[in-house]
């Protein structure tokens, strides 16, 4: 293996971004752990799980070898003993959170492919939740390590029954994440929008309903000036809806392959 410090951005935010050769060592403990420092209650274990506390409390920038010495009550330079820099950290932190849904033992998966797509949707929309700086990560280039796997088996033990091609699981894998991704981004943006401007979602669009209206009487948008008062509803579930599109669409699919 070669390094690969040269890829991806400066602020550590893509994975496989750093030394690749030992973020893989430390995923599956394949090399040398270091010997007893000065700070004897310093693992590997508490410098990724403090990272990941300080990243949901105030994002993924906030995370810096400095922070975290400063948390963790001991020198940065103790902290390079076990982790080379941020990113190879990301890719602890990365297989770390994406491993926690199985954190509790091998979980029940679903006999029906239709119940293990709903499952793999509301659970990784609950990851994303819980963890917004996911969705700053560059993830094209995953390092993989063994929660990262132990998930993925998970996911294609619960949709064998689909009877689909390898590939085509892959993607009924990779449409699902996608949708769940660009729903969790679209609804943390919105969050990040009104902390940042201070302005609220209704005073937004508020400041907006005079030209609005004035547009939607202008005949140039018939179609939209056509839409019910409630059609941009924030009531109305997108998640929901979406998902039971998506797992329609793939029992027509599923259906037509087996003949029906």
């Amino acid at each position: 293996m070669t390094k690969s410090g040269s890829a991806g951005s400066a602020d550590g935010t893509t994975t496989g971004s750093g030394d690749l050769a030992r973020s893989l060592e430390l995923l599956w403990g394949t090399g040398e752990r270091p010997s007893r420092g000065p700070k004897p209650g310093l693992t590997l274990d508490r410098i990724v799980t403090t990272a990941i506390s300080v990243a949901d409390a105030e994002g993924l920038a906030a995370v810096s070898m400095r922070r975290l010495s400063t948390e963790l009550g001991t020198g940065t330079m103790s902290l390079y003993r076990y982790v080379p820099g941020k990113a190879e950290l990301l890719d602890l932190m990365l297989d770390r959170v994406l491993g926690e849904p199985l954190a509790g033992g091998t979980p029940d998966i679903p006999d029906d492919w239709r119940a293990a797509i709903d499952s793999m949707a509301r659970t990784y929309l609950a990851g994303l939740r819980a963890h917004p700086w996911l969705l700053k990560i560059n993830q094209a280039r995953t390092v993989l390590g063994p929660s990262s796997l132990r998930g993925l088996e998970t996911s294609l033990t619960g949709l064998r029954g689909m009877g689909l091609k390898d590939a085509e699981l892959i993607g009924v894998i990779i449409t699902v994440n996608s949708f769940v991704e660009g729903l969790a981004r679209t609804q943390n943006d919105t969050v990040e929008a009104a902390q940042r401007t201070g302005l609220s979602d209704d005073a937004f669009w508020g400041s907006q309903q005079p030209y609005l209206e004035r547009a939607m009487l202008s005949g140039e948008y018939p179609v939209m000036a056509q839409l019910s008062e409630d059609a941009f509803s924030g009531d109305f579930d997108h998640f929901e809806f979406g998902l039971r599109r998506i797992i329609d669409g793939f029992e027509v699919l599923v259906e037509r392959r087996a003949g029906n």
